[in-house]
């Protein structure tokens, strides 16, 4: 799995609290048994005192030691059974204040021989998603919920009717999302308003982005706005948080562009468009632009370096059907 810097650290952070926590309830834990029997802590102190004897024993005699070892051994599972013994006694678990950890496989460190544990890669996941959710509203957002119903199963004019198309998008887009890697292609989402480039394009993005790598959803206008801003208000009271941002469209393991041709056409936003959509190229990112634009659209309003990527390095999927939104809203549904 690929990850986030910023998202790894958040997650090793809830971990790291996550372990405080049961620290704090295990010394809760002690300080009650220690003041309602006492008698255990003075058997643990004793325990302590036998295994701090048995290896300073071991750094002097070596090999030697395996007896006294032993002994020690022997010493202590009688001084644990009758802890047990007094727990259960006083109607507590035999293992109420053993340490306590949220998971057996890792004990709370997050990592095994070096390598991500579970519990740190779903913590890591969730915080994935939780920083997708603040871009966008990706509630009820999957492929599972993308309604074929809406597209008409009639062919136009004798062709594949708007049903089939969608249900091969639909098949492509969800083997994209899981399959998503570093040979992953970049596509480009073209249709009329409303057909389900958003929808579809979302979908992708909490996939890929539970998987572990770094998304980035955005607007073609915000994108455009956050790229003037970089270069015109260097010294402005946000600028950090606008040269992070710029910073993120150009370094994240996959862009969604939405809405491509909302935003002003430009010299700067024509540069800066090139700028993003050829670093991403030859960074290895990958890239998926949502756009309402005709292909005719697009050549005449960018220019032919822009036109040339986007025809040459992109894979098209063209939405077909009518309006959702307009069917929606005649059907009764908000």
């Amino acid at each position: 799995m690929a990850y986030d810097g910023k998202i790894l650290a958040r997650a090793r952070d809830i971990l790291e609290q996550i372990k405080l926590n049961n620290e704090t309830e295990l010394n809760r834990r002690r300080a009650e048994i220690y003041e309602l029997i006492p008698e255990i802590k003075k058997i643990e102190t004793e325990i302590t005192t036998i295994m701090t004897g048995v290896a300073v024993d071991a750094l002097k005699k070596g090999l030697d030691a395996g007896s006294a070892v032993e002994n020690a051994r022997s010493q202590c599972d009688i001084l644990l059974e009758k802890r047990t013994e007094l727990l259960k006694s006083a109607g507590y678990p035999a293992d109420y204040i053993d340490e306590i950890f949220s998971c057996s496989k890792c004990r709370d460190k997050g990592y095994i021989l070096g390598k991500p544990c579970t519990c740190l890669d779903n913590l890591y996941k969730a915080e994935a998603v939780r920083e997708l959710s603040s871009m966008l509203n990706i509630e009820g957002q999957s492929f599972e919920n993308f309604d074929l119903s809406y597209y008409e199963k009639t062919p136009a004019s004798g062709g594949t009717s708007p049903y089939q198309i969608m249900s091969t998008v639909l098949s492509l887009c969800r083997d994209y999302a899981y399959d998503f890697g570093k040979n992953s292609v970049n596509l480009l989402f073209r249709g009329g308003t409303g057909l389900g480039k958003t929808f579809l394009s979302v979908c992708i993005a909490r996939v890929v982005s539970e998987k572990g790598y770094s998304v980035v959803y955005d607007t073609a206008v915000s994108v455009m706005e956050a790229f003037e801003a970089h270069k015109f208000d260097r010294g402005g009271a946000d600028s950090d948080n606008i040269s992070v941002k710029v910073r993120r469209y150009l370094d994240c393991d996959l862009l969604i562009l939405d809405d491509l041709g909302t935003e002003m056409t430009t010299n700067f936003t024509l540069s800066a468009l090139y700028t993003l959509i050829n670093n991403r190229l030859l960074s290895g990112g990958k890239t998926i632009i949502t756009t309402n634009l005709s292909e005719d659209d697009i050549r005449k309003r960018y220019s032919p370096q822009i036109v040339s990527r986007l025809e040459g390095e992109y894979i098209l999927l063209n939405f077909s059907g009518s309006d959702i939104r307009r069917l929606k809203r005649e059907r009764g549904f908000k």
